[in-house]
């Protein structure tokens, strides 16, 4: 296409708190895991090929050791809190466990009803979500680079991709992520084309 940026968009790679269940949101700001590293280097073998001309992270390190084997080849770098994990508030760094999964799938329901007020005790709202990754995606088409690299967080990653497609994030449960998995769009006169959703390719040689 003419005139069009190519985007791809990742989850962070793994990290110990993944690994073990734990919540990390935007206040807890954790490293990859040894695993985590491998996955990040897998993906770098996959797409080394591609010239990026820019590459997008959330202020959180996870997203920067997710694609430090890029920045080491000395592309343009953006750094923005735009794209950080969600917060969720008095239960970061707590386990995902049954007294969680009481409250979240209550804030959940709502989220899925169109209630983008709803959040988690002392977090942040799917508004307040949304209302930051409208900026960045209006961020995003004032770009002239032709590909780019961005990397953020899973419920970061649904609510972008559900904007992207222009829906609602009501119906952003329907955008899986993966730790590395990589959504792949055409953007062309401000309108976003679907290549590859939630992509894993380069992880199929990767062994635990």
């Amino acid at each position: 296409m003419e005139n069009s940026t190519q985007l791809f968009i990742l989850r962070h790679a793994e990290t110990a708190l993944n690994r073990q269940g734990i919540l990390q949101g935007s206040s807890i700001d954790a490293d990859l895991n040894e695993y985590g590293h491998r996955q990040s280097l897998a993906f770098y073998e996959h797409y080394q090929h591609i010239e990026f001309d820019l590459v997008v992270t959330s202020a959180l390190k996870r997203t920067h050791q997710t694609v430090a084997p890029f920045l080491e080849k000395g592309i343009d770098w953006h750094v923005t809190p735009d794209i950080n994990e969600i917060s969720w508030g008095e239960n970061e760094g707590k386990p995902t466990d049954a007294r969680w999964k009481v409250i979240w799938e209550e804030v959940r329901d709502h989220w899925n009803a169109g209630n983008l007020h709803a959040r988690m005790p002392g977090g942040e709202s799917a508004a307040e979500l949304n209302a930051r990754l409208e900026r960045f995606l209006d961020w995003l088409k004032g770009r002239d680079e032709r590909h780019i690299l961005i990397c953020t967080h899973g419920r970061s990653l649904r609510g972008l991709i559900s904007l992207m497609k222009g829906v609602s994030l009501a119906e952003m449960e329907g955008n899986p992520h993966t730790n590395t998995g990589c959504y792949v769009a055409q953007l062309q006169e401000e309108r976003f084309h679907f290549l590859a959703e939630n992509s894993t390719d380069h992880l199929s040689r990767l062994l635990e």
